[in-house]
């Protein structure tokens, strides 16, 4: 049971980690690109590190938290630091290369 829990959590975390690479490289602009990897890639890298720290605390002496400190402190750090890099983007004028949405003022 714990190799199939082990194995799903690997197939996910590669998976979201391989969706947010994609995202990195095929996004048009900074602030589209900036969503990839602080979404996905942060739950691929979590998916991974819970799937290590159960793997080794079955099999090892006791119970493993390296993986989980880890994971605790990457779900911490990354949206800290990609709302600092927004916010930069946005304190330099970066321009989005996404349409602006219509203004809707109906004459009343």
């Amino acid at each position: 049971m714990v190799e199939l829990l082990t194995s799903a959590l690997l197939l996910a975390g590669a998976l979201f980690t391989f969706i947010g690479a994609l995202g990195l490289v095929r996004l048009k602009d900074f602030y589209c690109r900036l969503h990839a990897p602080t979404k996905a890639t942060t739950l691929g890298v979590g998916s991974l590190l819970l799937a290590s720290a159960l793997w080794f605390s079955t099999r090892g002496t006791g119970l493993s938290l390296h993986e989980v400190l880890v994971t605790l402190f990457l779900f911490i750090t990354a949206p800290v630091s990609a709302h600092l890099l927004a916010k930069a983007a946005l304190h330099l004028r970066m321009k989005s290369l996404a349409p602006k949405p219509e203004s809707s003022t109906a004459a009343t």
